[in-house]
């Protein structure tokens, strides 16, 4: 019955160890997708949008989609 015992203690010891390891991973690959999400931001932020360079951007969408378009929101007075 003990060496039952000591089997099991083995394998909850290595699922604690893959469980560690899985995680360890997830962590690295979390990490590293963060890196490259911060890394392009400083790129537009220097980059693209540096220099003044963001007073000559102008949006593809700029002036299509009004966030209050006044033809629609009148107000009828009777």
């Amino acid at each position: 019955m003990t060496s039952f015992w000591l089997f099991l203690s083995d394998v909850f010891k290595f699922s604690f160890g893959f469980y560690d390891l899985a995680g360890n991973v997830l962590n690295w690959i979390l990490f590293l997708v963060a890196s490259g999400i911060f890394t392009y931001w400083c790129y537009v932020l220097v980059a693209v949008l540096g220099n003044n360079k963001d007073k000559d951007y102008h949006s593809p969408t700029e002036g299509k989609f009004h966030y209050y378009n006044p033809e629609i929101h009148t107000k009828e007075v009777e």
